[in-house]
């Protein structure tokens, strides 16, 4: 009896101190020395084995060595203290959860297939690698079928891993790699009650095969979701390679997971790093972990592109700011799939829906809204929450909000109804998503929703039917701004301007995972291809194109490419008008929305002039921050690197937009420089657009460049005429250079933190 009790606190002794480790980040202070330590791992398990009195080497989850001089371990608190306290650690972090930010593409971005100015670039485009950060990859979609393609780069080092359900032959010369990272995850869900994931690189969930053959996907005639948007699917650059590294799961993605993917990634060669993920919009750059990673990437020649974020249009609400990142918000397509609710009292309200069952015919049905100052949970339509003799045989309007827009539709079905229509309240304004809906649906926005929930509570007989008008082409006005595109100021650093662009995202056909439905996992049909929204959409397009730049133009540095899909980016729509916002009706939107504009790749492949920066820039913007030598180090791993070279403001980096920021001063003076990558001999004169506040003044005016590759340098200085009592805050303009060839613009954002 007494060795049952002794094994039984044993085990309970066991359960408590497994429960009371977490993850955590360890951030080594000094170089891997081989002649103490043959491997960074023996390194950081002596660091381990010094902070604990027992062996600590089945705590070791990865030993970073590219883009991190560190390591991710299990610790317990007394672990952690003692390495924080060591002199060979400069900090020590706890794991954190970063999310997902959830074919008519190519023509509406001026790519068609048989264009001899992208053919030409099919070649070129075999010896780019587009690395995909994400859920994984389904390798049986036919995006990824490589016919034509040649044998794979000899310099390639990754290889596509094994598991019950992945065998590495599934990869071909198109998918190059497929690995998988999932220690920090399973470490975060060890407690958990439900099963764990798989530790596989197959994509359960969709997202990951989204993304991927959005940037790269081969050309795949007859590609259709349910029967919309039918047509040739292909991604932006079709000719290049991908490699998945799968380090999101159920739970999320665990900066642990991510930074391991992007270290391994950088090592196996990657040009392109595709991110559709991230976190908090206010992170320090030495506490965010896809900006250390990709500082390490962009270092050694990779660009790096990640999502904007999926909380806008809250202001202040951009991620992934850092300025060697290229920030991708979302945009319309000119196509569109609309649906219309009718209702009794005559009037027809416009929506957009990819519902693909029978339909409702043509007899109105009786109309149900649950007003939610009655019950709140009814009006959004969560889970058991509707009163089927309320609902059944009825069309149901539901708020959108809180849930999951088709689980909406998935409620009102079970509760008996037969249609629903999703209507937007003030937080979503106009702006629509189509969904893959499994009852008859119509998502409105919220002027229509205001109506049709005011008619739904007033008659007394209120009745609706829905119909479905499949794919329209050739929609004005696009691009329009998405609502959920979150929005800038940057709230990092005010002075760099975010997000950098914006691409498509909105309504995106790509590949699809097999292994589950389009609206999800309870969703029992199967399609080969999916529409999805979100800035996770619109950041692989803009990863492609920059693998059709890195193959057009292979000796341009991450930030030249950067700047060439910034400042060729256009801000008016194809109804000659501003770009317009979501947000509410015939609103125009803001650079604080869509960056320097929607991506023009045609272009941006030559667009003249670029903004260039090095790596030693980045450091002197850094260094601006006034962050300690300690923080410095924790971005940047090189052991030489110090603030000998320090911009006296971070606006000072040589980017291609401006953001100004008048507080106590009311001039603010920056440079930039410019390199040709246009024709010898050529001159560019400038023009400036500000708003009636701000004075601009650029000097010199004209620059002439005698060679390619020549680099000329400009003062653009800016000052405030706004009185103490005007009330506007912010305000925005441009400075462009330009000549009969070219068009080099850089949009500026100016706030006043004043009153």
């Amino acid at each position: 009896m007494d060795s049952i009790a002794f094994s039984l606190i044993f085990f309970i002794l066991q359960v408590t101190m497994l429960s009371a480790k977490k993850t955590y980040i360890v951030h080594m202070k000094h170089g891997h020395d081989a002649s103490v330590y043959p491997t960074h791992r023996e390194w950081y398990n002596a660091a381990l084995d010094a902070s604990s009195s027992s062996s600590s080497y089945d705590s070791m989850l990865y030993a970073y060595t590219a883009a991190y001089n560190g390591f991710a371990a299990t610790l317990d608190p007394q672990q952690a203290q003692a390495l924080r306290a060591s002199d060979s650690v400069l900090g020590v972090y706890e794991d954190t959860r970063y999310t997902l930010h959830t074919t008519r593409t190519p023509q509406f971005l001026g790519l068609q297939a048989h264009s001899s100015l992208w053919e030409d670039l099919h070649q070129p485009s075999h010896d780019v690698v587009i690395g995909v950060l994400d859920t994984g990859v389904w390798p049986e979609s036919l995006s990824f079928h490589d016919s034509q393609m040649p044998q794979i780069p000899t310099r390639w080092r990754g290889n596509c891993e094994s598991a019950p359900d992945f065998d590495p032959s599934l990869c071909n010369n198109k998918l190059i790699a497929a690995r998988t990272f999932s220690k920090g995850y399973r470490m975060a869900s060890a407690n958990a009650r439900k099963p764990r994931d798989l530790a596989s690189p197959r994509d359960n969930d969709g997202h990951g095969t989204h993304t991927a053959s959005t940037a790269a996907g081969s050309s795949v005639a007859n590609a259709t979701l349910l029967g919309y948007a039918t047509g040739t699917a292909r991604g932006m650059a079709p000719h290049a390679r991908l490699a998945a590294y799968k380090v999101c799961w159920t739970d999320g993605c665990f900066a642990s997971d991510i930074l391991a993917g992007m270290d391994q990634a950088i090592q196996d060669g990657v040009d392109v790093l595709s991110l559709s993920l991230g976190g908090s919009s206010s992170v320090p750059y030495y506490f965010d972990t896809i900006a250390i990673g990709a500082f390490a990437a962009v270092e050694r020649g990779i660009f790096v592109a990640c999502s904007a974020g999926n909380t806008g249009p809250r202001s202040g609400s951009v991620a992934n700011v850092a300025p060697w990142i290229m920030t991708v918000g979302a945009g319309t397509l000119d196509r569109d799939f609309p649906a219309y609710a009718t209702l009794g009292n005559g009037k027809r309200f416009a929506g957009v829906s990819l519902y693909s069952g029978e339909g409702m015919g043509d007899e109105p049905v009786g109309l149900v809204y649950f007003d939610d100052r009655s019950n709140s949970s009814s009006s959004i339509c969560m889970p058991g929450s509707l009163d089927s003799e309320s609902v059944r045989g009825k069309v149901v309007v539901c708020d959108r909000g809180l849930n999951a827009r088709v689980e909406k539709g998935a409620v009102v079905r079970d509760a008996g109804g037969v249609g629903m229509i999703l209507a937007n309240t003030a937080a979503s304004g106009e702006g629509l998503v189509a969904d893959s809906h499994v009852v008859a649906a119509v998502a409105v926005g919220e002027s229509a929703g205001d109506e049709i929930r005011q008619y739904a509570s007033l008659d007394p007989n209120p009745t609706a039917v829905l119909s479905f008008a499949g794919t329209v082409l050739n929609v004005r006005p696009s691009p329009v701004v998405a609502s959920f595109s979150s929005r800038g100021p940057n709230c990092v650093t005010a002075q760099i301007l975010k997000p950098d662009v914006i691409g498509p995202g909105v309504n995106i056909l790509a590949g699809w995972s097999g292994a589950v439905g389009p609206s999800g996992s309870q969703d029992t049909r199967k399609t080969r291809f999916n529409i999805m929204s979100g800035t996770s959409m619109s950041c692989p397009h803009i990863s492609g194109l920059a693998a059709l730049l890195k193959a057009a133009h292979p000796d341009w540095s991450p930030s030249a490419i950067k700047s060439a899909l910034m400042t060729t980016a256009y801000t008016h729509d194809n109804t000659e008008s501003p770009l317009r916002d979501t947000t509410g009706e015939e609103a125009f939107s803001t650079p604080w929305a869509y960056g320097a504009g929607h991506v023009n790749p045609q272009k941006a492949l030559s667009p003249g002039l670029v903004y260039d920066a090095s790596t030693q820039d980045y450091i002197a913007f850094l260094c601006s921050l006034n962050y300690t030598l300690d923080h410095l180090r924790l971005v940047v791993k090189r052991l030489d690197a110090n603030c000998s070279l320090k911009f006296t403001d971070p606006g000072d980096l040589n980017y291609p937009s401006f953001s100004v920021v008048f507080g106590s001063n009311k001039v603010v003076r920056y440079t930039r420089t410019l390199t040709n990558v246009g024709d010898p001999g050529s001159v560019y004169d400038v023009a400036v657009s500000a708003p009636s506040m701000v004075g601009i003044t650029v000097n010199p005016n004209r620059l002439a460049f005698g060679e390619v590759g020549e680099r000329q340098t400009y003062t653009v200085t800016f000052v405030s005429n706004r009185s103490l009592n005007d009330s506007v805050t912010s305000d925005f303009g441009s400075i462009m250079w330009s000549n009969e060839q070219h068009q080099v613009r850089s949009p500026v954002a100016f706030t006043w933190t004043y009153f």
